[in-house]
Order: C-alpha cells, then sequence, then structure tokens
C-alpha cells in the first residue's frame, strides 16, 4: 500500500466484491488513486459507476475486474468510447430497484457531510440512499464543504467508516450561454406552461431559455437543479421549495441550496405522482426524434453520449398529468446534422407515445391524438425550410 488511506480502503476490500461509488458534484474526489491502488493490491473488484462529473476512480484496466456505470456523465465519455466502462441503459426511476437487486454493491463509497446529528448527503440523494437502506456499509469522505442539500435522515453512524476528510467545494458547472435558436425554442414553449404548474427539465441552454422566457410562477420538481432556480425566484416566479435529487451549478447555487431540503431520494423525485396532481409540464431536449416522435438521448454518429437518464421516467409523468404535457424541445439542425430522421440511430430513449409536444425554433408540433402518418406529416411541417422561412411560427 502506499499510504495510510489506500491501507484502510483495502482493509475493506475482499476479492469478488462490487464497489460503487456516489456520483454528482459531491462525489468522493479525493479517493481516486487510493480506491485504484487498494482494489488492485486486493484484486478481483468490480465497480459501479454513476452520474460522472468528474472521474471518481482511475479507471485502470488492471485494477477492477469490470466497470460500467448506470448513468454516464461527460467524464467517462473517454472510457465509454475505449470500452473500458460498460454503460447500462438504466432509467434513473428504476436504479434504487437495480442497485438493490441485480447491481447491488458490497461496499458504496461516498461524499458526506456531518453536524450535531449525524452524517448527511451533500449535494445530492439520488439512488445512495436506496444502497445504504439495503445496508450497504459506507466508506465515507467527510468534506467540510459540502452543503446539506437534503431534509431526509442520516446516515446510519454504524454504516459509516471515514477514510479521508477535506474541505473541497462541489464540482462547479457553469451554465451554458444561450443562443437566438434556444431563445426561439423557449418562447414556443412559455406560453404552454400555465401560472402554478409543476415543471421538470432537463439540464443544458434550453431549459435556462424557458425559464427566462416564462412570466407565470411554477413549482420546480426535477432531476436535477441548477441556477435556473435563482433566476426564478429573484424574479419572483418561483413557489414553494424545489423538489430535485441533484443541484449542479455554480458555486452561487450551492451556497443558496445550503439548508435548504431540496434533494432527496430517486422513489421520491422520479415517482409519477410527483406533481401531487398539480398539471405536471415536462420539458426535455433531444439528440434525434423519429418522424413518430420517437426520442433517442443517448448517442449520435455511432457514439454513445448519455443514458436514459430521467428522460423516459418524467416524459411518461408528463404526459400522464392531467392538464400537463410532455415536451421535446431541440434545435432543427445539430452541429449540422438534421434532428428529424426517419429511423434513430440509437435504440429509443422515450417511446413516442409518451411525447405530446415537439419543439423548434420554427414552432410547435401537436401529436396528441395523432396516428403515425399524421405524426410524421406535423413534425415534417416544423423541420421544413418553408417553415424556417414562414413570417410567422409554423
Amino acid at each position: 500500500m502506499g499510504n495510510s488511506t489506500s491501507a484502510t480502503i483495502a482493509a475493506q476490500l475482499r476479492p469478488g466484491m462490487r464497489v460503487a461509488i456516489a456520483d454528482g458534484a459531491g462525489a468522493p474526489l479525493s479517493l481516486v488513486d487510493d480506491l485504484t491502488d487498494a482494489a488492485r493490491s486486493v484484486g478481483g473488484i468490480s465497480l459501479v459507476l454513476g452520474w460522472c462529473l468528474a472521474l471518481p476512480v482511475r479507471l485502470d484496466r488492471d485494477a477492477f475486474t469490470d466497470i460500467r456505470t448506470v448513468m454516464g456523465g461527460f467524464a467517462l465519455q473517454p472510457a465509454i468510447d475505449d470500452g473500458v466502462v460498460r454503460r447500462v441503459p438504466a432509467r434513473l426511476g428504476g436504479l434504487p430497484s437495480l442497485l438493490t437487486g441485480p447491481l447491488r454493491p458490497d461496499l458504496l463509497i461516498a461524499g458526506l457531510t456531518r453536524d450535531n446529528a449525524g452524517w448527511h448527503w451533500g449535494t445530492e440523494v439520488s439512488w445512495m440512499a436506496s444502497v445504504v437502506d439495503a445496508g450497504v456499509p459506507v466508506l465515507a469522505e467527510h468534506n467540510e464543504a459540502l452543503p446539506r442539500t437534503s431534509g431526509d435522515p442520516v446516515v446510519p453512524q454504524d454504516q459509516v467508516t471515514v477514510v479521508s476528510h477535506v474541505e473541497r467545494s462541489p464540482i462547479a458547472v457553469p451554465s451554458a450561454t444561450f443562443d437566438d435558436t434556444s431563445r426561439q425554442i423557449a418562447a414556443h414553449i412559455a406560453d404552454l406552461v400555465p401560472e402554478g404548474a409543476c415543471v421538470q427539465y432537463g439540464p443544458g441552454p434550453l431549459a435556462d431559455a424557458v425559464f427566462d422566457a416564462l412570466t407565470v410562477p411554477i413549482r420546480i420538481r426535477s432531476g436535477m437543479i441548477n441556477q435556473s432556480v435563482l433566476s426564478l425566484e429573484r424574479r419572483g416566479l418561483l413557489l414553494d421549495t424545489p423538489v430535485s435529487t441533484y443541484v449542479v451549478g455554480s458555486p452561487e447555487v450551492y451556497v443558496w441550496a445550503d439548508g435548504r431540503a431540496v434533494t432527496t431520494r430517486l422513489e421520491k423525485t422520479h415517482d409519477l405522482s410527483v406533481a401531487r396532481g398539480r398539471p405536471f409540464v415536462t420539458i426535455n431536449t433531444a439528440l434525434e426524434v423519429d418522424t413518430s416522435g420517437a426520442v433517442n438521448i443517448e448517442g449520435i454518429a455511432g457514439r454513445a453520449v448519455a443514458g436514459p437518464g430521467g428522460h423516459p421516467d418524467f416524459a411518461l409523468a408528463g404526459h400522464r398529468s392531467v392538464g400537463g404535457l410532455s415536451i421535446i424541445a431541440t434545435p432543427s439542425t445539430r452541429r449540422g446534422r438534421r434532428t428529424l430522421v426517419d429511423r434513430l440511430t440509437f435504440p429509443a430513449s422515450t417511446p413516442r407515445s409518451d411525447v405530446d409536444i415537439v419543439v423548434t425554433e420554427h414552432g410547435r408540433a401537436d401529436l396528441r391524438g395523432l396516428d403515425d402518418v399524421e405524426r410524421a406529416a406535423e413534425l415534417a411541417r416544423i423541420w421544413s425550410s418553408d417553415c424556417a422561412a414562414a413570417s410567422e411560427p409554423c
């Protein structure tokens, strides 16, 4: 062992064990090298990863017998491309079942924060609470700089072994600047959101542009919140306390979220009844939409870029909501490629049956009540050059 932390981790490992690493902005990054060294010394260790904004472990083929991710994330992209990491096509709402069942880890390595009441989750709760409830022991990076964003119960003291003590801010992910195309798409969406509705949004500049275009107060029920909620709050348009399972963004949003109890477990955030009877408008993007309205968000040109995530969970929830909507928003082209295709180049992430309205910068296609022939015509209309040239939105 190279150091005492590696030795402490190695003492908790046994050949044949599966280890999961908590994800999100509060991932335990101080243990990257120590975990790899410990796994190599013990041998026979497999690894499960979630949403990786930065690498929480050195991805060494010789140190681990198997590495797979149930979500992905941009930090894992090269390793997925190279075949070092296997990508499991799992929706977020199914992760508690998957990670307490077929992929149940023997050990969870997580970043935690602490106060007089005990150990708490930091910037995310996600699937980790389910794993802890299943009795999986936790090796903790005690990070004093993590905000406490969850009102969930403390992590049981008898399951926690501290192996590292740090004071490191959560991973900062600045918002992308939205362009004119995003503003145009947002303008077509904003008047679809009724006052007082619950809104879910996927990450990215499109959602930021939509919130900038809104003029009515809303509630946030989403898989993730970022600094867009700060803009809503400043403008007096944020109702109640947002509900999410991740907080990801700038240092400002982490300060804002500290002590607000805005994160909770996936069983609550990704439940179909999360809107509690209010209209639920879900706004998600796409890499491709086929002519029936099915959506691919996982890969393009033969290259996997993401997992299904919460996209299929929330699209279904919005579609089923009385007074709500499942909205898919995408530019008509992406890096020179037309986003409307005859056939998706990856398996469908969200089926056509869960998509209500598709929006491009040229207008809206309302697919509700249409058959596949009518859907294809309606989608072609908002991708056509005639529509693009029209003086009024299509």
